[in-house]
């Protein structure tokens, strides 16, 4: 096995100690050089979701540092069951809020990054099988390289789950990008919903990317999804306690850092749509949008989309994910480029438990694996 590389070092934390300011400051230095942009496990929005989900401090941070400067960063727990599966492993921590696993790693630290968390892994995994790691950008770097140290150390690396979502990436303007997107039937269509719509009101668009009246930006936000659906089936924000301190603290940390875009219809004032953005140059990230199912004869949602193709004008946003499932009925439709999205699990231990990892590698190939999470 390839040994650590001088200066290098993995440091297994409490996630809770990481919550002084000087290792804040050093997670988000991290954030910035990152190769592969993940708002999802950045100090703003980690740490609000493990103090919602995880209290009791069950997952650890592991941090990789090169010369004393923090180089990469993940957060791992232990987990007992797999897809319903009893089968003890180790896994990257997601909840139902963050739809991005790729670990924060600097730009050309991704092979001692992965050299190092293997190492500790077969050391310090106890019990666990292997190592699963949920929606890894299937072609990003991290997984480039976690493939190329798998392959050094002979380490069996499987992907047992592929998806695809829709994904912003062109260098089209606005304008081009909708004529070529959606058919000239639809076009008129979205022309005339906004038309009618204007006709009943004051109707403006608002985009923001600073913290003015974001509390109660957020009031709005989580009050309008709520009316909806979601509200009826418990599964808004609004619904528990948790996920509306999450998305509170999220959202402030991301404007206090220059990571969030609001993006508002209003009509006479009142949000009828709403699109909560995470900007992290090169790539950006759409996080939550709501509108208000009143006015759905008028697809307030698309029109909302029609505006936030924007972001192709901004210099600083090469890409942006959907975050969406796949095959999404609205997004699909207008976003034509896809991410592909993976689930790999990763062997640990010596050769008797990597073959043993093998057998029920190829098993899991030979079945129908569903889109639950373990």
């Amino acid at each position: 096995m390839p040994a650590a590389a001088p200066g290098t070092r993995l440091i297994a934390s409490d996630w809770r100690s990481l919550e002084a300011p000087e290792l804040r400051l050093a997670w988000d230095g991290l954030a910035r050089r990152a190769s592969e942009p993940n708002p999802f496990f950045e100090s703003w929005y980690l740490l609000p979701a493990l103090r919602a989900f995880d209290p009791a401090g069950a997952v650890k941070i592991l941090r990789f540092e090169r010369d004393g400067v923090l180089a990469g960063l993940v957060p791992l727990h232990r987990a007992s069951r797999y897809y319903g599966r009893l089968l003890p492993h180790w896994s990257v921590w997601l909840h139902g809020n963050a739809f991005l696993g790729a670990p924060l790693v600097e730009q050309g630290a991704e092979p001692g990054f992965w050299t190092a968390l293997t190492k500790w892994l077969d050391r310090q995994g106890g019990t666990g099988l292997f190592l699963h790691l949920p929606h890894l950008p299937t072609n990003g770097p991290s997984c480039r390289a976690l493939a190329g140290i798998a392959a050094a150390q002979d380490r069996p690396l499987g992907l047992v789950y592929r998806e695809e979502r829709a994904m912003l990436a062109s260098p089209l303007s606005p304008e081009a990008y909708l004529e070529a997107s959606l058919s000239g039937k639809k076009r008129k269509e979205l022309r005339r919903q906004f038309n009618r719509l204007g006709e009943l009101g004051e109707l403006m668009v608002e985009r923001r990317r600073d913290d003015r009246d974001l509390s109660g930006w957020i009031d709005q936000f989580l009050a309008l999804e709520h009316s909806g659906w979601k509200g009826g089936a418990g599964s808004a924000l609004a619904s528990h306690q948790a996920t509306t301190h999450l998305f509170r603290e999220a959202l402030h940390g991301a404007a206090a850092r220059g990571r969030l875009e609001r993006l508002t219809l209003r009509l006479d004032d009142a949000p009828i749509a709403m699109l909560a953005s995470f900007i992290t140059p090169p790539g950006a990230f759409s996080y939550k949008t709501a509108f208000d199912e009143r006015f759905a004869r008028f697809s307030p949602g698309v029109l909302l989309q029609r505006e936030n193709l924007s972001l192709l004008d901004d210099p600083q946003v090469d890409w942006c994910d959907s975050c969406a499932a796949a095959d999404h009925p609205m997004i699909d439709h207008i976003w034509r480029e896809r991410r592909a999205i993976g689930r790999y699990s990763l062997g640990l231990g010596g050769p008797v438990r990597r073959g043993l990892f093998r057998a029920l590698l190829r098993l899991e190939r030979g079945e129908i694996v569903t889109g639950a999470e373990p």
